[in-house]
């Protein structure tokens, strides 16, 4: 007989305030927690510009913009990159939504995603792979930590028009 795998719903039963940070997006102006106020956004967390998973996870967040601005809710990814290197990103991809510039790992530490990874048996610290759902009164209502690109974005815009119509 199989084994059910369990699934866990990204619908924190507790959601939480976001934490202060101050970063700059690819324009460098100056972006904080208060940002996040009055709309919906989902914030993905991903390693870095340009790299395989990161840019087919951009591209589908880019796919379903759209459907997202229809539910009045932003999306923006961040990374330790640079705004030049975001910048360069933007262009090579078409991308028309917000990237975060957060060098000093100030939004990274806030949201908790900076953490100790492995690749060959060789320990590092590096960005995990995470998003999270906000509210327009700034609380994480969702998070996905750990995420694998495949069926990502589809996942997360299904939970926000859930809790939209809830």
């Amino acid at each position: 007989m199989p084994i059910a795998k369990k699934v866990i719903s990204p619908i924190l039963e507790k959601p939480y305030k976001v934490k202060k940070f101050s970063v700059i997006d690819t324009h460098s102006n100056k972006y904080t927690n208060t940002n996040l106020l009055g709309k919906w956004h989902v914030v993905y967390f991903y390693p870095k510009d340009m790299t395989s998973g990161c840019t087919i996870e951009a591209n589908d967040f880019q796919k379903k913009l759209k459907l997202f601005k229809e539910l009045d809710c932003n999306v923006m990814g961040v990374s330790k990159d640079s705004c030049v290197s975001h910048q360069k990103f933007v262009e090579k991809e078409n991308l028309t939504f917000l990237l975060l510039s957060d060098e000093e790992l100030k939004m990274c530490e806030a949201f908790e995603v900076w953490k100790e990874k492995s690749m060959y048996g060789k320990k590092y610290m590096g960005v995990e792979r995470s998003t999270f759902l906000i509210n327009p009164e700034g609380f994480v209502v969702a998070e996905w930590r750990k995420v694998k690109v495949t069926d990502h974005v589809k996942e997360v815009f299904n939970v926000l028009k859930n809790i939209q119509k809830n």
